[in-house]
């Protein structure tokens, strides 16, 4: 009998554990989700609409579903529209006054794009004269013996004897004294004209009455004797160019730019040049020429700068340092100081209406010294932050971050009621 018990009691316990197993089973779901619902209202609170999603290290991004950010390990954050109505870092006047924060206004303005070149100075090789004689004949006198002497407009080179210049002449005063027609005498000075005999040398011949065959070369131009080619004594024939004089009103500085620049060149283009060698000499001048070569082993292209020189202190191979001033446009600028450069991003800091500093990226074009260039990212009139903004990108970053690590700690679930022990009354 007693068998009987045990084995019923045994039995009993059994299905007594199975049932609870299964109800428990049964149960598990309806609590998880219950679990997950309450954590999942504890992470985004109710009424609370939600504008777009983004990753507070790249602000300036924006999605229009939550997950995984594209460019770092962590989740989207959603942004509401309570939050995006006073969205930024808030710093309290106070704070703001001990860190020395200082805004500047995004402006346009009339930019104009410059560059730094080193030029060497040339002759101005339009300015090349050459002095030749028309006739054969011997150098009886040099005035400039070597190359490189200057010489002034009108003075004398040298001195040259033309005897087959005698015969014309001659003839001509003949027909003078003989008293024939006018029109034969106009005939005669025409044919010594041909023969590029000077005017005031026939003058001469007809005032004396004898053939002159010395006649003196003069400078035609201001500069220096680029080439000497004829000495004291030596024989001349028509066409030979005795001297070569360069002029020095204006020279050339040839300098040899990036091929990079080739774009922002342009003829006309204003430069101002400094002597390498004095700073306090200053030219002014323009762009006269860009060379079509470009060297194919420095990948660098030739500019040719035309600069005063009429108080004649460049001369050739002096260095310039060439500041070169590009075409104004108006462009949208901010002050160079107010850009955070992190290498793949420009990022600046914009002071809201609500008072609060918001990190937006920007996109930079060129630099125009202490200011620089932005193409895309922010407007005309905004206020960024030129001093401090690297302390309140900090604290940009440490706000994204603790909410991230807020939002992501699970939540707690209520503490339930402990049970009585058994055999114990309330």
């Amino acid at each position: 009998m007693k068998r009987i018990q045990v084995s019923v009691l045994a039995i009993g316990f059994v299905i007594v554990a199975v049932a609870a197993f299964f109800l428990g089973r049964m149960d598990a779901p309806h609590t998880s989700a219950t679990g997950a619902a309450a954590a999942g209202n504890a992470s985004a609170p109710t009424g609370r609409a939600v504008l777009y999603w983004h990753d507070p290290m790249v602000p300036g991004q924006r999605f229009d579903k939550p997950g995984k950010s594209p460019f770092m390990d962590m989740q989207l954050v959603a942004v509401y529209a309570e939050s995006g109505a006073s969205s930024g870092v808030q710093v309290s006047a106070a704070v703001q006054q001990s860190l020395g924060i200082r805004y500047a206004s995004v402006r346009r303005a009339p930019m104009s794009a410059s560059f730094d070149a080193v030029g060497a100075v040339q002759f101005d090789e339009r300015l090349n004269v050459a002095v030749q004689t028309r006739v054969a004949g011997y150098i009886e006198h040099l005035a400039v013996r070597a190359p490189m002497e200057r010489v002034r407009k009108g003075q004398p080179l040298a001195t040259v004897f033309a005897p087959d210049w005698i015969g014309p002449q001659n003839e001509l005063i003949a027909l003078e004294r003989s008293g024939v027609s006018a029109d034969l005498i106009a005939a005669a000075r025409d044919r010594l004209r041909a023969l590029s005999v000077p005017d005031d040398l026939v003058r001469r011949s007809e005032a004396s009455g004898a053939a002159q065959a010395r006649f003196t070369l003069a400078s035609p131009a201001n500069g220096v004797i680029a080439e000497l080619g004829v000495r004291e004594g030596a024989a001349v024939a028509p066409g030979m160019t005795l001297f070569r004089i360069a002029g020095l009103e204006t020279v050339w500085a040839v300098a040899e730019l990036p091929e990079a620049e080739a774009p922002r060149l342009s003829r006309g283009q204003k430069v101002k040049a400094t002597l390498q060698a004095d700073a306090s000499q200053t030219f002014e001048g323009e762009l006269n020429e860009i060379l079509p070569e470009v060297s194919t082993a420095t990948r660098t292209l030739k500019a040719r700068f035309e600069v005063d020189n009429r108080a004649g202190r460049l001369i050739p191979g002096m260095l310039l340092r060439l500041a070169v001033t590009g075409p104004q446009s108006e462009r949208l600028v901010v002050p160079l100081e107010a850009v955070i450069r992190t290498g793949k991003r420009a990022v600046v800091i914009v002071r809201n209406a609500q008072g609060g500093f918001d990190p937006r990226d920007v996109s930079l074009g060129m630099d125009f010294g202490d200011e620089v260039e932005v193409v895309s990212g922010v407007n005309a009139g905004d206020q960024v932050v030129a001093s401090g903004q690297f302390l309140i990108d900090s604290e940009a970053r440490l706000r994204s971050v603790l909410g991230n690590m807020a939002a992501a700690a699970p939540a707690v679930a209520p503490a339930s009621t402990p049970r009585a022990p058994a055999g114990v009354k309330k």
